[in-house]
Order: structure tokens, then C-alpha cells, then sequence
């Protein structure tokens, strides 16, 4: 979990990534996303359109285990986050971090 949060704030510092349903959603529907991150509290709309496009475009998905507002705070934003797309993954090793929590 630590681990998940450092490389999180990694990407965020020195990669692309774009925070919100819609963009994460539109990241989906052009498969610009490499990762997609849910927090555990996401309104079920939203949770189960990201997870059609994710299966779509064969993207994974990972499921935050902390509230949108968690995921806000580990992001270093002010305000909830209930999902964010992981474009570049810059410096960090979140893709193989969300890969070895699927499997």
C-alpha cells in the first residue's frame, strides 16, 4: 500500500495523468490510458463505465482501497478523487506495482 502511494505521487510528479471521471473516461475511450484507479467509495455509474471501456480497450483497473478522499490526498489534491488515468507513468514503477496486485 505504501509502496502503491509512492509510486502514485511518482507519476503524478513525473508522468502524465489526468484526474476525474470524465477525463478518465475519455483517456479509456481513445486508449490513451495505460492505468486506470478507482477509489473503493466511486458511485457505481461511474465504477461500472470505467470498467466496460477498461475491458474494451484491455486496460487494468486497479481498486484504490482507501475513499475518494484518501485518493485525493495521496494525489496532493484538496478534494476528492474518485478515479484518475495514468497516461505516462513518468519515472514511476506503478504499472508493474498495479500488475502484481491483480495478479
Amino acid at each position: 500500500m505504501v509502496d502503491f502511494e509512492r509510486e502514485l505521487r511518482t507519476a503524478m510528479r513525473t508522468g502524465k495523468v489526468v484526474i476525474g471521471s470524465k477525463s478518465t473516461l475519455k483517456a479509456l475511450m481513445f486508449g490513451k490510458a495505460k492505468l486506470v484507479i478507482v477509489a473503493s467509495n466511486c458511485p457505481r455509474d461511474i465504477r461500472e463505465d470505467i470498467f466496460y471501456y477498461a475491458k474494451l480497450a484491455d486496460i487494468p483497473v486497479y481498486i484504490f482501497p482507501g475513499s475518494s478522499w484518501d485518493l485525493g490526498a495521496v494525489c496532493g489534491k484538496p478534494f476528492m478523487v474518485a478515479s484518475l488515468a495514468i497516461i505516462d507513468p513518468g519515472e514511476s514503477e506503478i504499472l508493474q506495482l498495479a500488475e502484481k496486485a491483480k495478479s
